[in-house]
């Protein structure tokens, strides 16, 4: 494995929780097989590897997870301006990533760092009824469990997302799927993750990520997916524009986000949280 990667816990409840992820910086990217291997052996959801950029100013950014390259990753990204923010000190610092150029922002609060980034344009549509029959089957869902306020829709935040808003909090505490049968049908939508959540308020969501897709059964906290579904929600009329979604409990790792969806439809979202060093590779 390549020198020098960071591990940093993103979206933290406090001193607790947070999604792990993989940070690697330097001059250059490492080849595109050397990323894969290092995302693989770390074994995190994801890993981001950021390099000066050669086309401008700010960092070129890739992630990887496990098993595949995601276009975004909103974690990732927290966790990448947090290990900025102790590098460089406290800043914007401008990402190109493979499909669209983003921003975070970090800096150091005591002995967490906080930090937020500005997601690519967050859009999102009705989704077609036979996909969402196949996704409530995957889970053992019915049309019964769905919140009839929040319609299912395919969004998108800089990775592409199936959103399923639940009528109650059991159901999402009871999601169960088979990690194959997911990895299929994600992979043949393109879809990043699928995004269970629960509005316990229209400003409080519970949430919960599938990302069979990336090899991983279930991600405890889902940047790119909050970004979706604040853009989704905002421009399909929801009464708030700032959501807090909790993420993780059900498996034990608590994570908090806020997603402020921006003016104008379509537009980005600010999706905000703290994360704190958790150990570093060799």
């Amino acid at each position: 494995m390549i020198d020098g990667v960071k591990r940093v816990a993103a979206f933290c409840a406090g001193n607790e929780g947070g999604n792990p992820a993989g940070v690697w910086t330097g001059a250059a990217l490492p080849p595109e097989d050397t990323m894969r291997q290092v995302a693989a052996e770390v074994g995190y959801s994801e890993t981001v590897f950021a390099a000066r950029d050669a086309e401008g100013e700010g960092w070129r950014v890739r992630y990887f997870s496990p098993e595949s390259e995601v276009p975004f990753c909103g974690h990732a990204t927290i966790a990448l301006g947090a290990v900025l923010a102790l590098e460089h000190g406290a800043g914007t610092f401008a990402l190109r990533t493979s499909h669209a150029r983003v921003t975070v922002d970090g800096k150091a609060e005591g002995a967490a760092i906080a930090a937020s980034l500005v997601s690519p344009p967050a859009t999102g549509q009705a989704a077609p009824p036979e996909l969402v029959e196949e996704a409530l089957a995957l889970f053992g869902y019915t049309r019964a469990d769905l919140d009839d306020r929040i319609a299912p829709a395919v969004a998108n935040g800089g990775a592409g997302h199936l959103i399923l808003a639940l009528r109650s909090r059991g159901a999402l505490a009871a999601m169960r799927y088979d990690l194959d049968a997911g990895r299929a049908l994600m992979r043949r939508e393109g879809w990043a993750t699928i995004a269970l959540v629960h509005a316990e308020t229209p400003r409080r969501f519970h949430a919960r990520n599938p990302f069979a897709s990336g090899g991983v059964y279930e991600d405890p906290a889902t940047g790119a997916a909050a970004a979706a579904l604040a853009g989704y929600l905002r421009d399909s009329g929801w009464p708030e524009t700032a959501i807090d979604i909790v993420q993780g409990a059900d498996m034990g790792v608590p994570c908090h986000l806020h997603a402020q969806a921006l003016p104008g439809q379509g537009g980005a979202v600010r999706v905000s949280g703290l994360a704190r060093l958790i150990g570093e590779g060799a």
